[in-house]
């Protein structure tokens, strides 16, 4: 595993790691994912909707329970985690606060995720954020993961299999996606609460 030579720019509100899984392990995630019932994504709090609109967020996930077949994905992504957080952070962090989310974001759905932080309703305070990209960003149109910063808006790379990290109270957005499909593995990291 190699994370992007040097530490981050200290103005970027992200940390990105790339080569820390291999084509045929990004391909094995991906048809994991896609074997779940994915369901149309709610925002932390919200209470299920008939609409078929959604003011803040329009995507469908699932969830990858730790099991015998995901094992491996699980303790990689609390290597990476673990490994960014001691190099960049240093936050205290104990380990995973919620299974994994599986999201697909489909073009003629437009669909996106307005401005939001991770940190809000929800049961167990989320520390660290990460967002494994599955999707070559070449197979998609839009569908930006977006950082707002310093009153600057910096965008991720869209590369296959690298990993976005960030502090979960960090203003991010996924822009309308217009054409294609885009999927990624979303990750949240929990600790004590920060003092």
């Amino acid at each position: 595993m190699n994370m992007d030579s040097g530490a981050p720019k200290p103005t970027l509100p992200f940390a990105i790691w790339t080569g820390a899984f291999t084509s045929a392990e990004l391909d094995r995630i991906e048809a994991y994912g896609d074997r779940l019932t994915a369901q149309k994504a709610l925002v932390a709090g919200d209470a299920p909707r008939d609409k078929e609109d959604d003011a803040s967020r329009i995507s469908r996930t699932a969830w990858i329970a730790r099991n015998a077949e995901t094992d491996w994905f699980y303790d990689r992504m609390e290597r990476i985690a673990r490994t960014l957080n001691d190099k960049i952070w240093q936050f205290s962090i104990s380990g995973f606060s919620e299974l994994f989310q599986y999201t697909i974001y489909d073009g003629p759905e437009r669909a996106y995720f307005d401005w939001h932080v991770d940190q809000g309703y929800v049961e167990v305070p989320r520390k660290l954020s990460f967002s494994l990209q599955l999707t070559e960003g070449s197979h998609y149109e839009g569908c930006d993961l977006q950082f707002y910063a310093s009153k600057v808006i910096e965008t991720a790379p869209r590369e296959r299999g690298a990993v976005v990290a960030f502090p979960s109270y960090v203003l991010h957005r996924v822009t309308p996606i217009v054409s294609g499909t885009r999927k990624a593995v979303v990750v949240w990291i929990t600790g004590p609460n920060f003092k």
